[in-house]
């Protein structure tokens, strides 16, 4: 008996698999309305995070300045005074307190810059977003009476701005 040749029938020539180009475009589509949504959203959080770091360095001035105050009889003209000596033997003192983080002593925290003035009376700490509507839209002002005020805008909050809290903790 004669063998028959087992025949294979030919396979239809199946769709490769992957996506088309219409569906990757719908895809792409939709992952842009999405972020369009999402990132502004985002930037408000972070400023709005940044903002509070802010106000959360000015009461973390503000309890350095009380320690100061208590220990030196007279309130710290700048924020060097109560930032950490400068090398690795300094003593603490008049001049370098030992109170606050070098990088708020240096003027910079939380993408704010800050700002420490002796006035006749007490001090002014001030707080300026280091981009305005980038790190920040508000400015921030206190002084030994413990109360923080806010500015919406890029002027400088001053004593006579809207009040956004106190100091004390």
């Amino acid at each position: 008996m004669k063998r028959m040749p087992i025949l294979v029938p030919q396979r239809r020539r199946d769709r490769q698999g992957g996506f088309s180009l219409i569906e990757l475009l719908v895809v792409i589509s939709i992952i842009l309305i999405i972020l369009f949504f999402a990132v502004p959203q985002m930037i408000k959080i972070q400023m709005n995070t940044r903002e509070t770091g802010a106000i959360q360095a000015v009461r973390t001035i503000y309890g350095a300045q009380i320690q100061y105050q208590s220990t030196f009889n007279k309130f710290a003209s700048s924020l060097t005074q109560l930032g950490p000596p400068s090398g690795t033997g300094g003593t603490e003192g008049p001049e370098a307190a030992g109170l606050i983080s070098p990088g708020l002593a240096a003027g910079e925290s939380s993408g704010y810059l800050f700002t420490l003035q002796g006035t006749g009376s007490g001090y002014a700490i001030t707080a300026v977003p280091k981009v305005f509507n980038s790190t920040g839209r508000r400015t921030f002002y206190a002084d030994q009476s413990g109360v923080i005020r806010q500015n919406w805008g890029q002027e400088a909050a001053t004593p006579t701005s809207a009040e956004v809290g106190t100091a004390a903790k």
